[in-house]
């Protein structure tokens, strides 16, 4: 199933069709999703202490995971998911645009793209620098000695 918990979905069919909503819950075994504000059910529940009332609840009803699309982040249209290989992992892709679907795996990808560009300087600068000092200081006794 190419659509996981916390994507962004648009609804292809039905009465909510149009609608977007997040993916509060996936069944990959029977194919569903419960998608937020979406397939709202009333739910009758009857007092079962003395002290309860009865009421008529409301909640999302799974649907068809062929019914949704995922919406790109990026680019913000409805798209299909394709998968793709990046630094030896799988991750799901937008098709229109290509970008990274995968919440979890971008998240890692800039922070490691940020500890690349931050990265601290090499010490070679500093090292060669006291070298450089330490040869003029060798050389000037020689040099410039008052005998």
């Amino acid at each position: 199933m190419k659509v996981k918990v916390n994507d962004n979905v648009l609804v292809l069919t039905g009465k909510y069709k149009g609608k977007q909503g997040k993916v509060l819950k996936a069944d990959p075994k029977a194919g569903k999703v419960i998608v937020e504000g979406v397939n709202i059910v009333s739910k009758h529940e009857k007092a079962r202490k003395a002290n309860e009332t009865s009421k008529i609840l409301t909640e999302e009803a799974p649907i068809d995971v062929s019914n949704v699309e995922v919406v790109c982040d990026k680019c913000g249209k409805a798209t299909r998911v394709a998968h793709s290989e990046v630094d030896g992992k799988k991750v799901r892709v937008c098709k229109k645009c290509g970008a990274v679907l995968d919440k979890a795996y971008s998240k890692k990808s800039k922070a490691k793209a940020v500890e690349e560009t931050e990265a601290p300087k090499k010490r070679t600068r500093k090292r060669s620098q006291k070298a450089a000092d330490a040869a003029e200081t060798a050389t000037e006794p020689e040099n410039g000695s008052k005998e």
